[in-house]
């Protein structure tokens, strides 16, 4: 029988997954990073990107963080993120039109938008983008 360990991936409005898996796989700050049951312990920062689990039972599930942090125990891995969404809830046209609105108000000096908060979408933007480039490939 296999190692398993639980799960959860919790954004700032509410927990998106829960559940027993064999693998997770996170874009951690210094990389991907592959985790099984009885991993060493771990804190790491994330950045925007994929995260893969591989339940117990079933396929692979894929989700968008927006970056966060990746705690891992021996039998557990918590992913906090603001942002977290099941990989089919991405939407390219909402973040093709962020993109474009991110990029037009760090080029106009009189927006309403302050160039921290347009620069924070815009990398948001673009990282959903690639996250739905990477998910594309793999089918």
């Amino acid at each position: 029988m296999a190692m398993t360990m639980h799960v959860n991936i919790v954004s700032a409005e509410n927990e998106i997954y829960s559940g027993t898996v064999t693998e997770v796989y996170a874009p951690a700050e210094m990389g991907e990073v592959g985790i099984m049951a009885r991993h060493t312990q771990m804190l790491s920062t994330l950045k925007p990107g994929v995260v893969r689990v591989v339940p117990l039972e079933g396929e692979e599930q894929s989700f968008y963080v927006s970056g966060g942090i990746l705690e891992v125990q021996p039998h557990v891995v918590t992913i906090l993120s603001d942002t977290a969404l099941r990989a089919a809830d991405l939407d390219e046209s909402a973040a093709m039109k962020a993109k474009a609105r991110a990029e037009s108000a760090m080029k106009d000096k009189a927006s309403d938008m302050d160039y921290a908060k347009a620069k924070s979408e815009l990398i948001e933007a673009v990282a959903q983008i690639e996250a739905l480039k990477k998910l594309r490939k793999k089918k």
